[in-house]
């Protein structure tokens, strides 16, 4: 056989050498492994070091299992087998935990216990760090929210409403059983008054089957059925309304949540894959962002928007302090946020508020314009200080009532009513309402002193231009995270955890705009 003589580098993997290689020869030096090397050294990790305890074997030290965190939600890497498979294979993973192998279970108890309660400390630090480097100011943020999924059983939901059916169901039962008892029961047997059957409760289960129970008792006119029915009552009926009092304590203020994720409500999400507006258990993630930099995070079980801007920003305000809290200048938003409390809240801490109210992209639509012009109780001319509206025949409508509305977060509110004195016979009557009697309207004038004051804002030189950077700067994060990084659903359970799972994922999000910039 010939041999062919060529030119080929040396190859021996058994060849042993002098001095062991170093990952850190591998790295490149600008590498974003290191760049999070880098930020957790400087970060002060004694709160999170205090959760552990000095008796036992040895810990794995927090500041290696936080770098091995941080890097592998930057690398869309989320589940805890795949983070112990790359501190196995990945030089990167293998530099930053010094050849250390890390199972799981570990991985698992570090995310889960020991960060829940130090992280958003962790997460202040790193914010802060990023304003020393100048890549935010901290003055203004830009507020959006988005559905996420849970890591729950889709058709696992429990509903409110079936919950308040079921009681009824209930209740109804028992008064037809006991008016059956009623009708079949010896004259001496009867009861001329019955029980009261407003609401179910263990009393009257109890009180009513006792009494249903004396009248069928040996009673041969009493049906089989209904005894039967009886005998169902006595096993289940406690035990079913004590498994739907529970139910309702874990509801709370919401309408529905998942069995395998009981913090997980039942949404409508965005990612609609079978178009039919399924609900799905998911959190509403709310984030405020400045140069597409995650700022703050909170994560809410409410899906509307509306009732998540007040505890987003106090939970800033306990996150970061008094001081910081009082620097901020200015907050945009879309009109999912525009309401009187939102607006009430923002003037009281004295917060310029560019958040849009839900008629304000209608109002600039020209042919919207010329539809209800001059009929729409908005543009009817108002004297402040007689308190009168003026309709578009120059008839007073003067102030008849005023009473107070709760909204449906618990908001009260002031609404003045006004009616004009005689519309028999008006021309415009046809166009401008089509009501019995006389035409009558309600204001809430706090609201519509925040309406106008927010339309100067946003029709401001400033105001459209922040308009326009709302929309390239909050929205693209979430496309970042969803769609570029594939995180579209939680892989923890149970609303503290699922927020410290978003909250790595922001710091992730952060130090990649970190090297990016």
């Amino acid at each position: 056989m010939q041999i062919i003589d060529m030119n080929f580098r040396d190859y021996n993997q058994r060849q042993t050498a002098l001095f062991p290689h170093s990952f850190d020869d591998l790295i490149p030096s600008s590498h974003p492994v290191r760049v999070v090397d880098q930020v957790v050294e400087q970060l002060n990790l004694q709160g999170l070091i205090k959760t552990y305890k000095k008796e036992g074997n040895p810990s794995y030290h927090p500041k290696m299992l936080l770098k091995v965190m941080l890097y592998s939600y930057m690398t869309n890497v989320y589940s805890s087998r795949k983070i112990e498979q790359a501190l196995r294979e990945n030089i990167n993973f293998m530099w930053l935990s010094s050849m250390t192998i890390v199972d799981h279970n570990t991985v698992n108890r570090f995310r889960s216990n020991k960060l829940q309660d130090t992280f958003k400390e962790i997460f202040k630090q790193v914010v802060l760090m990023l304003a020393d480097e100048g890549l935010i100011t901290l003055k203004q943020i830009y507020t959006d929210g988005t559905k996420i999924e849970a890591q729950a059983g889709k058709y696992t939901f429990v509903w409110g409403k079936s919950i308040a059916t079921n009681k009824g169901k209930m209740l109804t039962q028992l008064e037809d059983l006991w008016s059956y008892a009623q009708s079949v029961a010896k004259n001496d047997d009867q009861n001329p008054e019955p029980p009261e059957f407003k609401e179910i409760s263990k009393e009257v289960i109890e009180k009513t089957v006792e009494q249903i129970d004396a009248k069928l008792s040996g009673n041969e006119n009493a049906s089989t059925k209904a005894k039967a029915k009886l005998n169902y009552i006595k096993k289940n009926f406690v035990s079913n309304l004590e498994k739907y009092e529970q139910q309702q304590k874990i509801l709370g203020t919401r309408n529905s949540y998942s069995k395998t994720d009981t913090d997980a409500t039942f949404m409508r999400m965005k990612e609609d894959h079978m178009l039919n507006g399924q609900l799905k258990p998911g959190y509403n993630q709310q984030i405020s962002t400045e140069n597409q930099i995650i700022v703050h995070y909170t994560t809410h079980q409410n899906p509307t928007d509306t009732k998540t801007l007040k505890p987003h920003l106090e939970n800033l305000k306990e996150t970061f302090g008094e001081k910081i809290f009082n620097e901020l200048e200015e907050i945009t938003a879309d009109a999912g946020y525009g309401s009187e409390e939102n607006y009430d809240y923002l003037e009281q801490q004295q917060l310029t508020g560019y958040v849009k109210y839900n008629t304000f992209d209608k109002e600039q639509d020209k042919r919207y314009q010329q539809k209800h012009k001059p009929f729409s109780k908005e543009n009817l001319y108002y004297n402040q200080e007689e308190d009168y509206y003026v309709c578009p025949m120059g008839q007073k409508m003067l102030k008849t009532y005023q009473n107070k509305r709760t909204t449906e977060a618990g908001y009260a509110q002031n609404i003045s009513h006004y009616q004009a004195q005689n519309c028999k016979g008006c021309p415009l009557r046809g166009q401008c309402f089509k009501a019995k009697g006389n035409r009558s309207i309600e204001r809430n004038h706090n609201l519509e002193r925040h309406k106008q004051k927010t339309r100067e804002l946003l029709l401001s030189e400033t105001g459209i231009q922040k308009r326009k950077q709302r929309t390239a700067d909050v929205e693209p994060v979430f496309a970042q995270l969803k769609h570029n990084h594939g995180f579209r659903r939680f892989t923890l359970k149970g609303i503290k955890k699922v927020d410290l799972e978003f909250g790595l994922m922001a710091i992730a999000h952060n130090l990649r705009k970190k090297i990016a910039a």
